[in-house]
């Protein structure tokens, strides 16, 4: 197999708390920042949250001849819609749903009634009909693209997404996130060992953290698309941290005089050829997607190259040290308990030991 590396010695481990430092400085940043917007009267959420979390209105037109999407996304701009969601139809190539967030003020958890739900919809309607004049006048009534031969574009169904479907998207996503760490966790303690779980989960959950910091600092725009991205982060960095167990085991067979230190810096020197190699292949794939998937996969791909990154870090920065750490802290206490019993016979013989009485001179 290609090594990249040939006989590294890297102290990881000596570095762990520099390591550690970084995460939780990146990490303190992102939730100053969260807590701040929100606490800040007049500002921004904590978090860019999309149509899909919001709530919106969903307008589908069908277009004579299609217009670029940034000519669409311009024109959406131009009337102050600024967080548009543009998707093409793979089977009707001149159709296309525009998703625009909510537009008028709404409480979030709060029922809309009937009447609200419709003045959204028409809103939206209109202010999407308003940047779509641009491109020439819309089929008005009845009738068709076929019926009126000046038509540029006809909207022919709209609908809306309430806010507090956005909340049970949001509570589904985030159940959907702890239950593939709870079934990660499951299965690393029953392949390798719980401490070897632990530090994988808690370098998951680091992982997942550390992309809602820079979320949250940046203000991209978290949408369903994001949570999908997580979830796909939570498997890469589980692969990664895997493989150095599975060396790590290997090499406590193969060495058993060795510190576990010692095994467990070399375990990372040994797989790191591979880990660059595979990280660095999908890292310069999602980077492609960031410079040039347009703005439909923005979030997508920027969750991903963040997430891929703090997943080759975090794998050897913070998963690793957690497991030794759970280690050395269950060896310590078989050694308390195998003592314990010892001393405790010591000292109930040495109380059973006849005295000797000398006599007292007078």
């Amino acid at each position: 197999m290609f090594n990249l590396f040939q006989n590294i010695h890297i102290d990881w481990l000596g570095k762990r708390r520099v390591f550690i430092g970084i995460s939780i400085l990146i990490m303190l940043a992102g939730l100053v920042s969260a807590v701040g917007r929100q606490l800040t009267p007049g500002g921004t959420d904590a978090f860019n949250l999309g149509v899909d979390f919001k709530g919106g209105s969903v307008v589908t037109v069908k277009f004579r001849q299609m217009p670029a999407d940034e000519d669409i996304r311009a024109a959406l701009t131009n009337v102050g819609i600024h967080d548009a969601v543009l998707q093409s139809s793979t089977n009707r190539p001149d159709e296309m749903l525009i998703r625009i967030p909510l537009l008028e003020n709404t409480t979030e958890g709060v029922e809309v009634t009937a009447e609200q739900n419709a003045a959204q919809v028409q809103r939206g309607r209109l202010t999407v009909k308003q940047a779509l004049d641009t491109f020439g006048p819309e089929a008005e009534g009845q009738n068709t693209l076929d019926t009126a031969p000046n038509a540029a574009y006809k909207i022919i169904g709209t609908d809306s997404v309430g806010a507090i479907a956005g909340s049970q998207l949001r509570n589904q996503a985030v159940t959907a996130t702890l239950l593939g760490c709870i079934g990660i966790l499951l299965f690393i303690a029953f392949r390798y060992d719980w401490t070897y779980a632990a530090g994988a989960v808690i370098a998951v959950f680091h992982d997942v953290l550390m992309v809602l910091a820079f979320f949250s600092v940046f203000q991209w725009e978290v949408n369903l698309t994001v949570i999908a991205a997580i979830l796909t982060i939570v498997g890469f960095s589980v692969n990664d941290s895997i493989v150095i167990f599975d060396r790590i085991r290997e090499n406590l067979a193969l060495h058993r005089t060795d510190s576990l230190f010692k095994i467990t810096n070399d375990s990372i020197n040994q797989t790191l050829s591979r880990t660059v190699i595979t990280a660095g292949l999908v890292i310069l794939s999602v980077l492609s997607l960031v410079l040039f998937g347009g703005e439909v996969l923005r979030s997508f791909s920027l969750a991903l190259l963040v997430g891929l990154t703090l997943g080759c870090y975090s794998t050897i920065a913070i998963a690793s040290p957690i497991a030794i750490w759970w280690q050395d802290k269950l060896g310590e206490a078989e050694v308390k308990d195998t003592l314990a019993p010892q001393r405790k016979e010591n000292m109930a013989s040495a109380s059973r030991r006849s005295v000797t009485r000398r006599p007292v001179t007078r």
